[in-house]
Protein backbone atom coordinates (compact mmCIF):
# COMPACT_ATOMS: atom_id res chain seq x y z
CA UNK A 1 0.00 0.00 0.00
CA UNK A 2 0.86 3.50 -0.63
CA UNK A 3 0.23 5.78 1.91
CA UNK A 4 0.36 9.78 1.63
CA UNK A 5 3.58 11.03 1.40
CA UNK A 6 5.22 7.99 0.33
CA UNK A 7 7.60 8.13 -2.97
CA UNK A 8 7.67 5.48 -5.89
CA UNK A 9 10.70 4.55 -7.69
CA UNK A 10 10.24 2.35 -10.66
CA UNK A 11 12.80 1.04 -12.49
CA UNK A 12 13.10 -1.13 -16.37
CA UNK A 13 13.63 -4.14 -15.08
CA UNK A 14 13.17 -6.70 -12.10
CA UNK A 15 16.84 -6.66 -12.10
CA UNK A 16 17.52 -3.24 -11.76
CA UNK A 17 14.61 -2.92 -9.19
CA UNK A 18 16.25 -6.06 -7.02
CA UNK A 19 19.59 -4.11 -7.37
CA UNK A 20 18.47 -1.13 -6.32
CA UNK A 21 16.57 -2.54 -3.17
CA UNK A 22 20.21 -4.38 -2.63
CA UNK A 23 22.22 -0.66 -2.67
CA UNK A 24 19.72 1.07 -0.79
CA UNK A 25 19.19 -1.33 1.92
CA UNK A 26 22.73 -1.39 2.47
CA UNK A 27 22.52 1.86 3.29
CA UNK A 28 19.99 1.16 5.84
CA UNK A 29 17.14 3.62 4.22
CA UNK A 30 13.76 2.95 5.10
CA UNK A 31 12.77 1.39 2.05
CA UNK A 32 10.39 -1.16 0.62
CA UNK A 33 9.80 -3.37 -2.57
CA UNK A 34 6.26 -3.49 -3.69
CA UNK A 35 4.17 -4.52 -6.95
CA UNK A 36 3.51 -1.28 -8.94
CA UNK A 37 -0.09 0.47 -8.55
CA UNK A 38 -2.13 -0.50 -11.52
CA UNK A 39 -2.64 3.45 -11.74
CA UNK A 40 1.16 4.07 -12.59
CA UNK A 41 1.84 0.40 -14.85
CA UNK A 42 -0.16 -2.11 -16.49
CA UNK A 43 2.88 -4.53 -16.27
CA UNK A 44 3.55 -6.33 -13.22
CA UNK A 45 6.58 -4.65 -12.38
CA UNK A 46 7.74 -3.94 -8.93
CA UNK A 47 8.52 0.08 -7.36
CA UNK A 48 10.63 0.69 -4.23
CA UNK A 49 8.57 2.70 -2.16
CA UNK A 50 10.50 5.07 0.58
CA UNK A 51 8.83 8.65 2.49
CA UNK A 52 9.55 11.96 1.01
CA UNK A 53 11.53 12.80 3.51
CA UNK A 54 14.56 10.31 2.14
CA UNK A 55 13.66 11.78 -1.74
CA UNK A 56 17.03 13.25 -2.05
CA UNK A 57 19.01 10.60 -0.58
CA UNK A 58 17.45 7.53 -2.33
CA UNK A 59 18.33 9.84 -5.41
CA UNK A 60 21.67 10.42 -4.47
CA UNK A 61 22.76 6.72 -3.59
CA UNK A 62 20.98 5.83 -6.99
CA UNK A 63 22.75 8.05 -8.90
CA UNK A 64 26.00 7.20 -7.11
CA UNK A 65 25.81 3.59 -8.08
CA UNK A 66 24.81 4.39 -11.90
CA UNK A 67 21.42 3.12 -11.52
CA UNK A 68 18.32 5.88 -11.77
CA UNK A 69 14.65 5.32 -11.36
CA UNK A 70 12.97 5.68 -14.95
CA UNK A 71 10.29 6.91 -13.07
CA UNK A 72 9.61 8.70 -9.52
CA UNK A 73 6.24 9.28 -8.15
CA UNK A 74 4.90 10.80 -4.88
CA UNK A 75 1.21 10.58 -3.30
CA UNK A 76 0.11 13.30 -2.78
CA UNK A 77 -3.92 14.23 -1.69
CA UNK A 78 -4.49 10.91 -2.95
CA UNK A 79 -2.91 11.44 -6.58
CA UNK A 80 0.13 10.43 -8.07
CA UNK A 81 2.68 13.16 -8.92
CA UNK A 82 5.49 12.93 -11.16
CA UNK A 83 8.57 14.05 -9.69
CA UNK A 84 11.42 12.73 -12.26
Amino acid sequence: MVNEGDCLAIFHSVHRVMKAEKILTGQRLDILLIPVPRQLSADCGMAIRYPYELHSEVQRTLAESALPAAEVWLMHAGKYQSLA
